[in-house]
């Protein structure tokens, strides 16, 4: 269930991108472009800017970037086909039929029928509650300090232990035995026949954003009993890892607050919530998916993960970490004293004292420091690649370039590796290429530069921006002048689209170099360039682009060859020590001939 391709891109070139980012935030019209002060982050000086022309905006303060469709999801906290739904009605363009079947009726009438069998089945639980059967599960209750009013709001409930007890029920009310067994509330035995899933546990609700009871927890009662946690199996109706649970409770609350705090156990949320802490998701036990963040997007753009402070728990918050990272949101760690889950925390020193740990919660980066140099030797080399490599996953998901630096530098001072170790890690990081124990013991010698340079940013800005430019400059370009530039993904997509000849645009170019996250924001930025007056001026500027290029090369190769010396001189090769001193002082000859010959034709260009 998907719109055809070709709506998506006629709606992208009908769709005024001027007049619906005017729909949330107030432009004002400089030069070609609009300007308006981010929506994304707060400033006083307008540094957002949309280009109708190239159908993008940018803000030059955060560097979000992207087409109509990217900004609207971000604005509206939505899915990419629900921003599709809003550009179209805000454009006027009728939506066209998505492509169904019967397969597709067929398992929406089924998961109907099986929320009709959970509405059932919660209703009864909710009964049993309070009823003879569920005196166990109201002490058990009472003894963690949950309210009547949480036990209503969440609507808890409690399977008797019985073999069959729902299902007779659910039966009575007029269920098949097939519809039991495709609801997941019994479980199916071989010789024919089923037997209720649930038995002699307290039962959690799980609630999706209608308001119906889509899946089940049920916790046992018994000190011995396993598993302790008893979960739905997935259903017509449920997806594990497409839910969290009370998001239907909490999601206006992580709205206003603007974070919200994620934590593992159903109790984990309800105890915080009877105290006034509403802006809380749990992940349902499970590991955080991808899913699950989207989910949360939607409200906000922080979250403060905040697990059990156990071995068990640490790894868990680590998983989540790294996932809510890929999203591109704000991550920090709570961490409660002894271990202590938030159920644990509040009953046992109260909500204001929560509140005030979480208002201390460490950035993620931090937090993974911590657990990473903990039980290690920074001196010894082993244990100092083993903690680089624990912590640089955590660098990599972030999306943000400036984030991602800043966490970059944060790990490489806390971890204290010297400066040209972080030159090679972070353009490996930048690369996408490998940063195990053993990469990082063996440290490669090469060191590019890990940020884009002014002539780097500069030349593709000018090509970008005219094609008879590009024509006369991109086969004058080799591979080695970009191999190792931050940019060398865009160089090598323009000259592979160029010989192909194939449009060049934001949307061609982002596609070929998916690769590396930055690219799209890094193009948006470039294409909001505005050109030279003339195009004797661009190609004046293209040439001293092309210098810088060649000249950083020769550079990096005469930094190569210097660490190359040092090696051979380590080792006591003389005859290839001496060797490679002679080439490097060849190189210097070359270096300064071509910066002579360069300055001469710049001045030569000026007059």
């Amino acid at each position: 269930m998907r719109f055809p391709q070709t709506f998506i891109d006629d709606l992208r070139r009908q769709a005024d991108i001027v007049r619906i980012v005017q729909d949330y935030v107030s432009l004002k019209k400089k030069g070609a472009n609009w300007m308006a002060c981010c929506p994304f982050h707060k400033e006083k000086t307008a540094s957002f800017s949309v280009s109708p022309a190239k159908d993008i905006f940018y803000c030059f303060g955060c560097q979000k970037g992207g087409s109509v469709f990217n900004f609207v999801m971000e604005m509206e906290r939505v899915t990419f086909p629900d921003a599709i739904k809003i550009v179209a009605e805000k454009t006027g363009v009728p939506l066209p039929k998505l492509v169904d079947d019967s397969r597709f009726e067929s398992s929406k009438r089924e998961s109907d029928q099986v929320i009709e069998l959970n509405q059932w089945a919660l209703q009864w639980w909710e009964d049993q509650l309070n009823s003879n059967f569920g005196k166990a599960a109201r002490e058990y209750l009472k003894a963690r300090a949950i309210t009547e009013e949480a036990i209503k709001t969440f609507r808890l409930g409690f399977a008797p232990d019985s073999w069959e007890m729902l299902s007779a029920h659910l039966l009575q009310k007029g269920a098949t035995q097939e519809q039991l067994e495709k609801s997941g509330l019994v479980v199916k035995k071989d010789e024919g026949g089923s037997y209720d899933r649930f038995r002699g546990r307290l039962m959690f609700p799980v609630i999706d954003a209608q308001g119906r009871p889509i899946a089940f927890g049920g916790r046992t009662l018994e000190p011995e009993g396993e598993p302790k946690y008893l979960n739905s199996p997935e259903t017509s109706a449920y997806t594990k890892g497409r839910h969290l649970f009370g998001l239907n409770l909490t999601r206006d609350e992580i709205r206003r607050a603007g974070f919200a705090i994620l934590v593992e156990g159903y109790l984990d949320l309800i105890v915080p919530y009877q105290f006034g802490v509403r802006n809380v998701v749990a992940s349902l036990g499970t590991a955080l998916t991808p899913e699950q963040v989207k989910l949360v997007a939607r409200f906000a753009r922080k979250v403060v993960v905040n697990y059990d402070g156990d071995r068990a728990g640490v790894q868990a918050a680590k998983r989540a970490i790294e996932t809510i990272l890929a999203d591109d949101i704000e991550v920090k760690v709570l961490v409660l004293p002894d271990n202590a889950d938030p159920d644990d925390f509040i009953r046992k020193y109260g909500v204001s004292e929560y509140q005030r740990r979480r208002g201390e919660a460490q950035p993620h980066i931090q937090f993974v420091i911590d657990q990473a140099v903990r039980d290690r030797n920074l001196h010894s080399p082993a244990d100092k690649a083993a903690a680089i490599e624990e912590t640089l996953p955590f660098v990599r998901a972030v999306r943000s370039r400036i984030q991602k630096r800043e966490y970059f530098d944060i790990a490489m001072d806390a971890l204290r590796v010297q400066v040209d170790q972080r030159r090679e890690l972070w353009q490996r990081i930048r690369s996408g290429a490998s940063t195990d124990a053993a990469t990082v013991q063996e440290l490669v010698k090469r060191s590019p530069a890990s940020r884009p340079t002014v002539a780097e940013e500069k030349l593709l800005a000018l090509v970008l921006a005219n094609e008879e430019l590009r024509k006369i400059i991109l086969p004058r370009l080799e591979e080695g002048d970009y191999a190792d530039l931050a940019t060398a993904q865009i160089f090598r997509a323009l000259v592979k689209l160029d010989q192909e000849e194939s449009e060049i645009s934001f949307d061609s170019l982002s596609e070929a170099t998916t690769d590396d996250p930055q690219a799209s924001e890094l193009l948006a930025r470039l294409m909001m360039d505005e050109p030279a007056e003339s195009f004797d001026d661009s190609l004046a500027q293209a040439d001293s682009c092309l210098n810088a290029l060649h000249l950083m090369k020769l550079d990096r190769r005469i930094e190569e060859m210097a660490s190359e010396i040092a090696e051979a001189d380590r080792a006591g090769d003389e005859e290839r020590r001496d060797r490679l001193a002679m080439e490097k002082l060849e190189l210097s000859k070359r270096r300064g001939s071509f910066l002579h010959q360069a300055r001469a034709n710049e001045g030569i260009n000026q007059n």
